[in-house]
């Protein structure tokens, strides 16, 4: 039942991405703000236990269905259960529309459209250079899918493996715990930059709340990165993955971006063709990078369906 939940809303997710906007629950930033504002107030406390008390607070509604109705989430009741916390804990975004969308707006040639569809996914600024923004969005769809998707399943899916008869329940919590630590974050980074001129409490904030999702991220960007290997050119992704690279002062999430982002590139393998403009060559890498996750994903779901076969999941 596990791995028919988990296939149903990943199904959902990719038919049905245009349905699902109203899944960015721009509500929760205001419950996020009103946390963030309580924070500030306990300045000689380590900004993490704050953080971590807001991520606590935003799943106690998906704890507590599962903790009131306990046995009678069997069955049926479970799967839509499952499928209704899974599509909420995927994304927000879909990565896939928003490759579309850039794709779209290089084809016409839309310098400003190019600009926000880049943004979105890129999730920062973007380069001037053409060249650099290519490589930018390319990096960033393979740092996005392991953010948006397959840590999210990661979660799903050991945590409901290695708890027992509550495994099929803890899953769906665990996924969106996860969620739950991405959306402070991303609210933690906007207030930040929004509030530079503030006493530093909110750049701690951000901080606190960067550590907590790069935990959490750590083991799924790893478990992605050797992913990307497998499903594109796996020689130049494996020394990739394996290159010394200088990034000693970097974060947690920091470190996990710039393996995703170094591996996913490698694995693309993708070279300058002579014939070929700037915005062929910009559609070209961005549909690459969309399709290695594409192939990711179905690696994963085959991978989940030879482990429930044999007994490994529920």
């Amino acid at each position: 039942m596990h791995l028919i939940a988990l296939l149903i809303g990943l199904a959902i997710e990719r038919l049905a991405t245009q349905l699902f906007h109203w899944r960015r629950m721009r509500w929760v930033d205001r419950i996020i703000d009103v946390g963030f504002r309580q924070a500030e107030r306990l300045g000689n406390w380590p900004a993490l236990i704050p953080v971590i008390i807001l991520a606590v607070l935003l799943a106690l509604p998906v704890f507590a269905v599962i903790y009131f109705l306990g046995d009678t989430l069997q069955g049926f009741t479970y799967l839509i259960l499952a499928v209704v916390v899974l599509l909420f804990s995927i994304g927000p975004q879909d990565i896939g529309e928003q490759v579309v969308d850039y794709c779209k707006a290089l084809e016409s040639e839309d310098e400003e459209q190019i600009q926000v569809t880049a943004k979105a996914i890129i999730e920062g600024e973007v380069p001037s250079d053409a060249r650099e923004r290519i490589a930018g969005v390319e990096e960033a769809v393979c740092v996005q899918a392991n953010n948006r998707l397959f840590a999210v399943v990661f979660w799903f899916v050991i945590l409901g493996t290695v708890s027992g008869s509550y495994g099929p329940l803890v899953g769906p919590l665990a996924a969106w715990v996860y969620r739950v630590t991405d959306l402070i974050r991303r609210r933690a980074v906007f207030s930040a930059a929004r509030d530079e001129q503030s006493d530093g409490c909110m750049t701690r904030i951000r901080d606190a709340a960067e550590m907590l999702h790069g935990w959490l991220a750590w083991i799924p960007a790893r478990l992605t990165a050797l992913g990307y290997a497998a499903a594109g050119h796996f020689d130049e992704a494996i020394a990739a993955l394996r290159a010394p690279t200088e990034e000693r002062d970097d974060s947690t999430s920091e470190h996990s971006e710039h393996l995703l982002a170094r591996v996913g590139i490698a694995a693309l393998a993708l070279q300058d063709r002579p014939d070929e403009s700037i915005t062929e060559r910009g559609i070209r890498g961005a549909q690459a990078a969309n399709k290695l996750v594409f192939r990711l994903l179905l690696l994963w779901a085959v991978i989940i369906a030879a482990m429930t076969l044999y007994g490994f999941t529920r």
